[in-house]
């Protein structure tokens, strides 16, 4: 696994205070896309243990709320098994910090992956620039969702999606969801952030 850089106290790609590691690789090549550059899967560092030492002082710090994956692609095949056993080794060592990932994927083609079991919140689907919206919670495109992993991973059918918050953080909560898919149920009030995706930017 390659990646361009580790991000310390990071507000704007997840809840609270996180590291981000950026790995590259990524195939869905969207356009717009705020990190071009990570696309190719040669591009980069290697992930060495330098890397991992770098992202495992950042949380040991008591006010870090967790790690986020992003790039680049975490799910890129590239990336996939490395960032499975990160997260592994991140979920042992720190329990109560919380891992969120960005994809290209939707939940529905990746929902039986073994690496979700770690994960907390998954942002999926492809940045759409003709959705765009910078005034969305912690993502660039309406499209994007906010899942709630193991909410979702304890339904008893796991396609039928629990977000962690709604698409805005200005509205009163729920409404989001009022008109929404049968497939997504009420997101969590209490669970949900302030702050927004660095690719509304």
């Amino acid at each position: 696994m390659r990646y361009h850089n580790i991000t310390k106290d990071d507000m704007l790609n997840g809840d609270g205070l996180r590291v981000v590691l950026w790995v590259a690789g990524c195939s869905h090549c969207c356009k717009g896309c705020q990190n071009p550059m990570t696309w190719d899967p040669n591009g980069g560092l290697e992930f060495d243990e330098a890397a991992k030492a770098e992202i495992f002082a950042q949380l040991d710090k008591p006010y870090i709320e967790g790690i986020t994956f992003s790039g680049g692609d975490p799910l890129h095949r590239a990336n996939r098994d490395e960032v499975e056993a990160l997260m592994a080794e991140i979920k042992e060592k720190y329990p109560n910090k919380t891992i969120w990932l960005y994809t290209g994927d939707r939940w529905e083609s990746i929902m039986h992956e073994t690496l979700f079991k770690y994960v907390d919140v998954l942002v999926d689907g492809e940045f759409q620039i003709n959705k765009k919206d910078a005034t969305l919670m912690w993502k660039g495109s309406s499209n994007q969702r906010v899942i709630d992993v193991q909410a979702t991973l304890a339904q008893k059918d796991i396609a039928v999606l629990v977000l962690h918050c709604g698409d805005y953080d200005d509205i009163p909560m729920g409404r989001e969801t009022a008109s929404a898919s049968k497939n997504i149920i009420q997101f969590n009030v209490s669970s949900c952030g302030i702050k927004r995706n660095a690719c509304s930017v």
